[in-house]
């Protein structure tokens, strides 16, 4: 059976996350049911990262084997016509290795988290930023920031619902970057925990808005203390931008 890999964006406001779910609609299920309208297949689309509820991609990417070869270009246009209306689209669609993987061959994954600190409304990016009222010190922000690179318990920055077996993560990268109005934080690592990414920047908030001290901030994380983690920062600030895979899948 062929198998092919997409990369996939979408807006997830009206979805209740990747997952296919029994409460809602999902990016999963809006897959499969397009391409089981071009195809007249029941695939599974296997996706690399399970966003939660409300969480955007700009390069979220899957896998799924079909019993008819198609051509690549074909299978994107024919399932982005049946996904109409939805937001979502397949962005580039390729044979893979049968060996290729979405989830288990990713090396890192890489996240996007935007923050609008001002008062007027963000009337065209309402859903897209978390906008908050007040000033941030960004070099405060960039100061926490490097605290949390590298491999830690991040069990105050992880879902009380994760079913991860261990808290322990590798983070590669986390850079506060001022861009126009906003700050963005850029996160990668080869695996991240439920809400981590969403946790870490609620804490550099805190710091940025001067709620929390730098020394606040170490404490928090060396707890492993979910109860001592700030506000999560909502879902809609973040996205799913890449992910990477071996060069020779």
């Amino acid at each position: 059976m062929p198998r092919y890999r997409i990369t996939i964006e979408y807006d997830g406001t009206s979805f209740v996350g990747w997952q296919k779910q029994s409460n809602g609609p999902s990016i999963q299920s809006s897959l499969q049911d397009a391409l089981f309208k071009f195809t007249h297949e029941k695939v599974q689309v296997h996706g690399a990262g399970r966003t939660d509820s409300g969480v955007h991609a700009i390069g979220q990417a899957a896998h799924f084997d079909l019993k008819k070869v198609w051509a690549p270009g074909k299978i994107e246009v024919a399932t982005n016509y049946y996904l109409k209306p939805l937001p979502v689209s397949i962005v580039a669609c390729s044979r893979t290795a049968d060996t290729f993987n979405a989830r288990f061959s990713a090396i890192e994954r890489h996240y996007l988290y935007r923050i609008l600190p001002r008062r007027a409304p963000a009337v065209l990016n309402m859903l897209r930023v978390w906008q908050v009222p007040v000033e941030l010190d960004l070099k405060k922000m960039q100061e926490a920031a490097i605290l949390l690179v590298g491999s830690f318990n991040f069990a105050t920055f992880q879902s009380a619902k994760c079913q991860a077996k261990s808290s322990l993560r590798t983070l590669n990268r986390l850079d506060v970057v001022k861009n126009g109005e906003e700050i963005c934080i850029y996160a990668s690592a080869r695996a991240f925990l439920q809400n981590q990414v969403r946790s870490m920047v609620g804490c550099l908030k805190a710091v940025g808005e001067g709620s929390w001290t730098i020394n606040d901030f170490i404490s928090a994380r060396d707890s492993c203390d979910r109860q001592r983690c700030a506000t999560v920062a909502p879902a809609h600030g973040l996205y799913l931008t890449t992910i990477d895979y071996p060069n020779e899948l």
